[in-house]
């Protein structure tokens, strides 16, 4: 379907009230043991504490594999939702749908082209993960040649969106695609009418699979307000690269042409694991659920200051932390493994 510009469609900010929570249950023992060097059955544990935390505030459904129904049915309990479809991973930020709304039409979902982050892991089933959970719930949908992952998008309901240059103008995702055609995308299909480019991770130094999603580097608290992440140690590969971001955030206006108020969320940096090929360590990657924040904890004193800085933020929302100690080997966080469905207003 082709749909001008201004076609009504956009895309809620994240604390818009939610129908459900989508995950992807962890199964692919050889891509998190071999890997990522951490135990299948301990990362299904921190799956099954995040499905728990945010199942006390909305439905959590749960898109589980068919060779791992049993583990899911054990760990998930009778609160979650379990969804048989067939998967490669269980990063459902990326490989699931975008969900749109519109004032006349109701909900609807964009699928992204998903190539696993630039083709570093198998995804032949995962690229329509998309458009089989858009059919689970008998949604329409939109598709776009355009590679994106829901992990490189934040926005703010208001007509921002931002993201970063080393994910979606990375040759390994969109060769020769430029910003235009995203912005004529992402003002068709989400709404937006201010994209603001961030570098993200130009240079790679981080190892992060994803090459710089926006999600590891800042999130909305509410329009005009972003937490930023932030590290305490200055010379360490990543402090430019944190430099980098925020220093395009502070010369950013957004759709209303408001500067943004930046609250810093240092990263935990005491739980890295320094022989880890990669380790989610940024407290930017909470999600936000219906009345709560449900923040990533990784069991040490940061994650009260994480806590803390969250509360301020987030003003009449209960702060929940769940230790992710064996997903963040994975390279992401608890934002990476959730996707929300908004509540459409009938």
């Amino acid at each position: 379907m082709h749909l001008s510009l201004d076609s009504g469609w956009r895309m809620p900010a994240e604390w818009a009230h939610h129908a459900a929570t989508w995950m992807v249950w962890p199964h692919n023992q050889a891509l998190w043991e071999s890997g990522w060097h951490v135990r299948l059955a301990d990362v299904q544990q921190d799956y099954a504490r995040v499905a728990a935390a945010i199942a006390r505030f909305e439905p959590v459904k749960m898109v589980v594999d068919p060779s791992a129904m049993a583990s899911a049915r054990a760990l998930c309990g009778a609160n979650i939702e379990l969804i048989e479809l067939a998967v490669d991973d269980s990063w459902c930020r990326d490989s699931g749908p975008t969900f749109v709304c519109h004032p006349q039409h109701g909900l609807a979902g964009l699928s992204w082209r998903f190539n696993a982050w630039g083709g570093k892991s198998q995804h032949s089933l995962d690229r329509s993960l998309g458009r089989r959970i858009l059919d689970q719930l008998g949604l329409d949908g939109f598709s776009t040649s355009l590679c994106n992952e829901g992990g490189a998008i934040h926005v703010d309901g208001e007509g921002t969106l931002i993201t970063t240059e080393s994910v979606l103008l990375n040759p390994n995702r969109n060769p020769g695609i430029s910003k235009a055609e995203f912005e004529a995308c992402f003002a068709r299909y989400l709404g937006i009418s201010k994209t603001i480019w961030l570098p993200g991770d130009p240079q790679y130094v981080t190892g992060d699979m994803t090459d710089g999603h926006v999600d590891g580097v800042c999130a909305f608290a509410r329009p005009g307000v972003l937490l930023v992440d932030a590290t305490h140690d200055q010379h360490s590969v990543y402090a430019e690269v944190v430099r980098e971001n925020r220093r395009a955030l502070e010369l950013a206006t957004d759709a209303h042409g408001r500067h943004f108020e930046l609250l810093d969320l240092y990263e935990a940096s005491a739980a890295v694991d320094q022989d880890a090929e990669v380790f989610c360590a940024s407290y930017t990657n909470f999600y936000i659920a219906n009345g709560a924040v449900i923040m990533p904890a990784y069991g040490i004193a940061a994650d009260q200051d994480a806590a803390a800085q969250l509360a301020q933020a987030f003003p009449g929302r209960e702060i929940v932390p769940v230790r992710i100690d064996h997903i963040a080997y994975g390279g992401g966080g608890i934002h990476c493994i959730t996707q929300q469905q908004p509540q459409v207003q009938p």
